[in-house]
Parts: C-alpha cells; sequence; structure tokens
C-alpha cells in the first residue's frame, strides 16, 4: 500500500489505506482458512499436536518482538505517530536491533551483505517507479484513460475486466512491480468512473494478493512450501 501511494503520485494517505484493506484483508484470510478445512477433511491430511496453553504462551512470547515490526509501522501511520518514511525508519532500527541483539540469529558479519542485497532492492524499485511514473504522464497526455471510458461506457465492465487482469497477472508476476505499473495506467481509468483512490487501491491490492497465492506461480505458495518443509521433521 506504501508501494500504491507513491506510484499513485503521493497524494493517497496510507493510514487512509491500510484501514481501508482491513476489511477485505480479514475476508480473505478467512476465506483461505475455510478452503483449507474444507481440502484438509475431503484429503484426509493428518491433524497436528494440539499445543498446551503454556506453550501456545511460549510462542507467542517468542513471536512478539519480531511482529512489533509490524505492529510500528501500520499503527504508528494508522494512528498518526509517524510518517510513512519515519515508520519504516524507525521499524528498520528496531528489527536491526531485535534479530542482532536479542534474537541473534543473524551474525553480526552478514550486515554488509544484507545492505548490499537492500541496495540492489532499492534501485530496482527506484527504477520501477521512475519509469512507472514517465509512462503514467505518457497516458495522460495522450488521454487514454479518457479513452477507454468512451470506448466503454459501462461502469461495470471496465471494473470487471479491471479486477480479472488484476487476477491474472497477479498470478504470473511478484506483486510490487505490478502495483507499480498498473497504477499509474488504471488509477486515472477508475477516477473517471467515480472511484476513490483508496477505494481503488484496496481494490488492486486484494486482487494481486490473491494472485500471490494462485497458480502457475504462486509466489506465497513457495514461501508457505518453503517454512513447511523447513520446519517439518525428517520422517516421512
Amino acid at each position: 500500500m506504501i508501494l500504491f501511494a507513491m506510484a499513485a503520485g503521493g497524494g493517497v494517505s496510507i493510514g487512509q489505506l491500510f484501514m481501508g484493506g482491513l476489511i477485505p484483508g480479514i475476508i480473505l484470510g478467512i476465506a483461505l482458512m475455510i478452503m483449507t478445512a474444507i481440502i484438509a477433511r475431503k484429503r484426509n491430511y493428518p491433524k497436528g499436536r494440539v499445543l498446551s496453553v503454556k506453550e501456545i504462551w511460549k510462542v507467542t512470547k517468542d513471536a512478539l518482538l519480531g511482529l512489533m515490526t509490524c505492529i510500528i509501522i501500520v499503527g504508528g501511520v494508522i494512528f498518526g505517530w509517524f510518517t510513512a518514511t519515519e515508520s519504516a525508519a524507525v521499524a528498520v532500527v528496531y528489527a536491526f536491533i531485535i534479530t542482532f541483539f536479542v534474537y541473534r540469529e543473524i551474525p553480526l558479519r552478514q550486515f554488509g551483505n544484507i545492505l548490499r542485497k537492500s541496495l540492489r532492492t532499492i534501485a530496482m524499485v527506484m527504477a520501477l517507479i521512475a519509469t512507472a511514473s514517465m509512462f503514467g504522464w505518457l497516458l495522460a497526455y495522450l488521454k487514454i484513460p479518457a479513452m477507454v471510458t468512451t470506448a466503454l461506457p459501462n461502469k461495470i465492465v471496465i471494473l470487471l475486466l479491471i479486477n480479472v487482469m488484476c487476477l491474472i497477472l497477479g498470478c504470473i508476476m511478484d506483486m510490487g512491480p505490478l502495483i507499480l505499473i498498473l497504477t499509474p495506467i488504471l488509477l486515472p481509468v477508475a477516477t473517471q468512473l467515480g472511484m476513490e483512490p483508496v477505494q481503488f487501491g484496496a481494490m488492486l491490492i486484494l486482487n494481486l494478493a490473491i494472485g500471490l497465492c494462485t497458480p502457475p506461480v504462486g509466489a506465497a505458495l513457495f514461501a508457505g512450501c518453503w517454512g513447511s518443509s523447513g520446519s517439518s521433521s525428517s520422517k516421512p
């Protein structure tokens, strides 16, 4: 959502985007849990061991410090404690302290390598933002959004086409670049139809999030499979 706000020109409230995505995100999570339960029962997957209250408390306590990074970013922006940039800076410093001095899962000598990888990622993102901004300016100059809304006067048809396109692209491409590429193209069309930027942002990101869980690529599926294989035992 921060990427969307940047790609939209900075005029969209990130706090409002976070709040606008709350209910769609909860609905998506519940839908995934329901589908998981149905498939698990249908295929008779083995049940995991039920944790005791003491084990639940221990797991929660161990994860709480790491989860505070998300709370700093989202809560800080929503409640107006930080701007998006300030919340990111505070979260990075906090994550650095927790990772290297509390959890101690990564040796401090890896810090330079982490910085190099971060710099490479930032360079790619900034290049995408620059080219997407130029492309968006060109579309506005050529009045492409107005032409699209004129060619397809039915608002429902246009919105359905946008949703279908976002779902398909989300299945085969990464979410970050797609937000930067699609926002300058589709946001003017959506505003021509009378949608608020926050409403369109929630719709765009929800569609792309569903694509993250959908083959043929399904980046979230890779992360889930890697995590489950890494934590599972070696027994068949």
